[in-house]
């Protein structure tokens, strides 16, 4: 019973690192910045999700191209709605995408590359590597175009091709994590003592890939949000509400105009929500490596 006892307490031995890492995180300013901007985001993300702001957005009670001022902050498009109001919802949206593409595909990758990992060169890591192989081969945009296309313009047509995209990433890491963690003793010493596959990935494997997953998670959220926001621009993204990249695609024809509107309230809070992210991201693979940090 001790011995048992003792085997699940293996991964302990990497306690130093998980003690580490936060400290490493607290003490890194870039780190802390992206993380702040990640929050207030969030809750501006939230708010509207609650109704607590954003909800006018389609509301066109201004004049055609109105001045920023105190009633609109950012001005008006050419339907006399309200910028401002617009952007705010673009930001649920662009969370909404990021979320649910980065949870789905971080959570795919991570049990496929464990998976593989753990059967290392059998029909099931052949399996799982001939299907990164193959989706990584595809053009993403060519793929988003014939998912939306098969599924009739549903709204999960863009989620679905970026999770079929993105986990390929994800699970070649864990992948190879997981075959290095193979070898290590308490994994040696957990198979030793008969303890079933399920949870000896789970108790003992998958936690120490955690680092990996975190950034990756970072990585995805970034990269589906610049994806939707592109495909927002050329039409194949977001239909049935307002998003950075239909704003964009609306300041093209009002730039000629002289109005920047649309292009400030879209390019300003993009900018600086995949900034801050890359800042996390970035710091969390710092804290993940620490020698790349004092590269």
């Amino acid at each position: 019973m001790n011995a048992l006892s003792q085997t699940h307490a293996l991964p302990a031995e990497t306690s130093p690192q998980r003690v580490r890492r936060p400290r490493l995180l607290r003490h890194s300013r870039s780190g802390m910045a992206g993380l702040l901007v990640l929050l207030v985001f969030g809750a501006l993300a939230l708010g509207v999700a609650l109704g607590a702001w954003g909800q006018d957005w389609s509301a066109a009670d201004g004049g055609r191209w109105e001045a920023a001022g105190s009633t609109y902050w950012f001005g008006t498009n050419a339907l006399g709605q309200d910028i401002f109001q617009r952007s705010l919802f673009s930001v649920r949206v662009a969370f909404e995408i990021g979320m649910v593409v980065a949870l789905a595909s971080t959570f795919l990758g991570a049990c496929s590359g464990a998976v593989a990992g753990w059967y290392a060169h059998g029909w099931v890591d052949a399996a799982v590597v001939y299907c990164t192989g193959v989706l990584d081969s595809i053009p993403f945009y060519l793929f988003v175009v014939a998912v939306a296309y098969a599924m009739q313009g549903s709204p999960w047509a863009i989620h679905i091709a970026m999770v079929a995209s993105f986990w390929t990433a994800t699970s070649r890491l864990v992948r190879a994590e997981v075959l290095r963690l193979k070898q290590r003793e308490f994994v040696q010493a957990a198979m030793a003592m008969g303890v079933p596959v399920p949870a000896l990935l789970l108790r003992h494997v998958l936690p120490n890939t955690v680092p990996i997953l975190l950034a990756q998670f970072s990585i995805t959220f970034v990269a589906a949000i610049k994806a939707e926001v592109v495909l927002s621009f050329l039409g194949l993204g977001q239909h049935d509400g307002v998003s950075w990249g239909l704003m964009l695609a609306e300041s093209t024809q009002e730039i000629l105009s002289g109005h920047f509107g649309n292009l400030l309230a879209a390019a300003v809070p993009l900018f600086v929500l995949l900034l801050g992210v890359n800042l996390l991201a970035d710091a969390l693979q710092d804290v993940r490596d620490p020698r790349q940090g004092m590269a």
